[in-house]
């Protein structure tokens, strides 16, 4: 994107090497990057008043405030303040909320003074910070008269941590079976939400198999990049547009999970496609099938 004329920025977590702001491993400028405020793992020592931030190589300290809205006021100030305004510019905004460890500021529990449960409050105050730092930066856009002219998409990484029924780890995969480190739906099936003005109809919905590996694909078409013969992934455009080339992918494999079970961890592959999921558990020579339309829980196995 730089070789493009691209100016770019990073703010949040960096959890992509193991020498966080040091020269034995690459940092967020030696991927590209012209400015970045981050933690290389987890705000520490949560997400409210963090210490652990860096900027541009250089530690910065306690900074007051909620992580997720620190990232977003640090994009923005990007925005209006440090970018090139001459340049087509790329920024990612990686939150550490909802991650753990869970912390959030009572502005953002207020809504849920009424449960009585204190995990689940923080659990939900932690969605209600992240949103209000997300809506932070789409009005940023707004203010300067990018929004028209910028695409936007909203992600995760993996399902929710956790069992879901104590502690702060409390998010919902809406019925779906499994959580984060599982093959099952709950582990990989992840909100993807995506706003490009004049080329994505409001309100529409696509159900196309679709990995977080198509992310880099998509950017480089957007940006009228070539991208390199041996890069994975496909670009989404054809999709933001509603039309489905003809050639797309029947099935995605997810290589390989891990979650606890009750004869230890259960090592497992999976591959899905429209209509089916098979996990093979390689520990225990275990396989199981799903049918997704009949049963998305994955209740149910046919194999055999």
């Amino acid at each position: 994107l730089k070789a493009k004329g691209y100016t770019t920025c990073h703010t949040g977590k960096w959890h992509l090497n193991g020498f966080f702001n040091d020269p034995r491993h690459p940092q967020p400028n030696d991927h590209g990057y012209d400015w970045w405020l981050a933690t290389q793992n987890n705000a520490s020592p949560h997400h409210i008043n963090p210490k652990n931030f860096v900027r541009n190589g250089k530690a910065v300290g306690v900074i007051e405030g909620a992580s997720a809205v620190i990232a977003a006021q640090e994009a923005a100030h990007w925005l209006r303040k440090e970018r090139d305004k001459d340049k087509p510019f790329f920024i990612t905004v990686w939150t550490h909320e909802p991650h753990l460890p869970i912390e959030s500021a009572p502005e953002f529990m207020k809504p849920y003074a009424d449960i009585d449960d204190e995990g689940i409050r923080q659990h939900h105050g932690n969605i209600t910070q992240l949103d209000h730092a997300f809506g932070l930066l789409m009005k940023e856009l707004d203010e300067q008269g990018l929004a028209e002219d910028t695409f936007v998409f909203f992600t995760s990484d993996n399902g929710p941590e956790g069992a879901g029924t104590k502690g702060r780890t409390r998010g919902s995969t809406g019925g779906l079976r499994g959580r984060k480190r599982w093959s099952h739906e709950g582990g990989i099936r992840v909100p993807g939400i995506a706003r490009w003005p004049g080329h994505i109809k409001p309100g529409s919905i696509n159900s196309d198999l679709v990995s977080n590996l198509d992310f880099a694909q998509t950017f480089l078409e957007l940006a009228g990049v070539d991208s390199p013969p041996d890069m994975q992934g496909l670009s989404l455009v054809p999709l933001l547009a509603g039309k489905t080339p003809a050639d797309w992918r029947t099935s995605l494999f997810d290589q390989y999970c891990e979650f606890p079970g009750p004869d230890g961890v259960r090592r497992h592959m999976g591959v899905r496609d429209s209509l089916y999921k098979l996990m093979h558990f390689y520990n225990l020579d275990e396989w199981v099938l799903y049918g997704l339309e009949r049963d998305p829980r994955e209740m149910h196995s046919v194999y055999g």
